[in-house]
């Protein structure tokens, strides 16, 4: 049996920017917190994701979620140049390696200046759901992000309990969602 999922926003907020990776990894996460009460307004950042016609299609699946459930959806700006650069001489690093938290950091960061600029007072990432993904690592960038701007707290919740991960797999087949197999790196590709 699966126990329920606390959820405690920190200060409290009903409305959450939830840096998102991608539809599957956002699908659960959404649902959970509307449910609640809490509303998330997406932030798509991943400029790590190559080629343009791969974060196109992940971008897509993510605006067709969003609209399901009526909530905003932020595309930054798509610079896989200055996410080449903070890769830098970490391209042989493998998954979970120092390449994703020098990602993580840059993502999350994005994420952070938006919050601050835009009023939110609390940042999550679906990253965090991601059995592909070092929690610890996530964890470490998006507390590093929010204390380089102010007024934006770390939400670390971990995303994989209470029955999460389960629902996350039945809402991607029913969504019919393009679910990848990588993270959308050019490096993890292979």
């Amino acid at each position: 049996m699966t126990t329920p999922l606390h959820i405690e926003v920190p200060g409290g907020a009903d409305k959450v920017l939830l840096h998102a990776c991608c539809a599957p990894c956002s699908s659960a996460i959404v649902e959970c917190l509307m449910e609640r009460g809490i509303r998330p307004v997406i932030f798509y950042s991943n400029s790590n994701i190559f080629p343009r016609e791969e974060y196109d299609h992940r971008l897509n699946e993510c605006i067709r979620y969003a609209r399901k459930w009526g909530i905003e959806i932020v595309d930054d700006v798509y610079d896989h140049q200055a996410w080449r650069l903070c890769a830098r001489g970490l391209e042989t690093e493998p998954e979970r390696g120092k390449r994703c938290l020098e990602c993580f950091k840059q993502r999350l960061l994005r994420a952070a200046q938006y919050a601050s600029e835009n009023g939110f007072q609390v940042l999550a990432t679906t990253l965090a759901s991601s059995r592909w993904k070092d929690l610890s690592q996530v964890d470490e960038a998006g507390r590093w992000a929010c204390e380089q701007v102010s007024g934006v707290t770390w939400w670390a919740q971990n995303w994989r309990k209470g029955g999460l991960q389960e629902r996350r797999n039945q809402i991607i087949r029913e969504e019919n969602f393009y679910n990848q197999l990588f993270c959308g790196c050019e490096f993890s590709r292979y």
